[in-house]
């Protein structure tokens, strides 16, 4: 079989290669450099540690390396799809457009479909059924990445691979400190890769700038403080309010005024609702039941999170209605809400958060 392992140089794609060695596979490594600058230099993904990472482990196993660029896709798609979203006021998830446009996307035309699979190190697992494919979760249930990859379609799940899905995080950090990887001890990555060192709020202030707008205690219209925009504030958000007599959370933003609404205390309850309602959701392999009617127990994540919460699923028109058993907080318009079945096991697919 013919495989393309997308390596990083982290830890948990590096240990992929070496599974994939072990299981009798030659893969070819590829690199894919997505950060970028733009006309003044400005956005900088450091990319120079890993590709000598990557190089090491290519070398190590034996394997062809190829150093291939999607910058100007990652701009097109992800960047801009991350700058119109909080423009609009909406809270973006760049990893899973990344994962859907990018990596399992631009990628696949540009040089995958010269594989039979694509393999990576992603904390996930797939599933056969019959002749279908379905997204799995992982071992490692607190490492678990399925919710990133919620947006991605039948056709790439079929071809996809991942060697350490069954591994929990410590197996695999054990793995390569026994294959005296130069990873073994390297720190996960955090954060949107096209930023490099650049923080969120400079980047979102370069493309969209400054405007004072007030800062309103929702339950009672009065006016608290100041902010420099709305765009650099998010549903649920605490921290960064500049406040006092708090804590304060950001409930409800109203763009067309430029207006944040807060609400205080540690538990406030205009933090929390129990529906979500789901615009262009669609299931990532199939509808599991068949023809779906009246309503579906299920569990979800509207975030990256270790814990599943428990619900119902209903369609209604247009849209999927997913009504909570208990309270959820910080849902947040332009986030996904992706969908499990009642064991935790599939990932069954996912939409965009939309008002009420």
């Amino acid at each position: 079989m013919n495989i393309a392992a997308l390596v990083s140089g982290g830890v948990d794609s590096s240990v992929c290669v070496k599974m994939l060695k072990d299981a009798g596979y030659e893969p070819t490594i590829f690199y894919i450099k997505i950060g970028m600058e733009d006309s003044e230099g400005y956005i900088d993904c450091p990319a120079q540690e890993d590709i000598e990472i990557t190089t090491y482990i290519a070398r190590k196993y034996g394997c062809k390396l190829e150093i291939v660029s999607l910058q100007e896709d990652y701009w097109e798609s992800v960047v801009s799809y991350t700058i119109e979203a909080v423009r609009r006021g909406l809270t973006p998830n760049p990893d899973m457009m990344c994962n859907k446009l990018i990596k399992f996307g631009s990628f696949e035309r540009k040089w995958g479909h010269q594989f039979d699979k694509i393999a990576t190190g992603h904390y996930c697992t797939t599933t056969q059924i019959g002749e279908k494919t379905f997204l799995s979760t992982a071992a490692d249930k607190a490492k678990d990445q399925t919710y990133f990859l919620g947006q991605i379609n039948y056709v790439q799940v079929s071809r996809l691979m991942f060697p350490i899905g069954h591994l929990l995080k410590s197996e695999v950090r054990s793995i390569a400190r026994q294959s005296d990887m130069p990873s073994a001890e390297r720190k996960d990555s955090q954060g949107i890769c096209f930023l490099g060192k650049i923080n969120y709020n400079d980047f979102i202030r370069r493309y969209l700038g400054e405007k004072k707008g007030k800062i309103v205690e929702l339950e009672t219209g009065r006016i608290i403080g100041e902010h420099n925009g709305y765009w650099f504030h998010t549903i649920g958000q605490r921290k960064g309010l500049g406040l006092s007599g708090g804590p304060w959370f950001v409930v409800k933003k109203d763009m067309d005024e430029n207006v944040l609404y807060v609400s205080q205390g540690y538990d406030p309850q205009t933090q929390y609702g129990t529906t979500i309602n789901l615009s262009a959701f669609a299931f990532i392999t199939e509808d599991v039941w068949g023809d779906f009617k009246d309503e579906k127990d299920i569990l979800f994540k509207i975030r990256h999170t270790p814990d599943f919460t428990r619900g119902k699923l209903k369609k209604i028109n247009d849209i999927y209605r997913i009504e909570s058993e208990k309270k959820i907080q910080g849902i947040a318009a332009g986030q996904f809400g992706v969908i499990y079945d009642k064991e935790a096991k599939l990932c069954l697919g996912s939409g965009v958060i939309i008002e009420d």
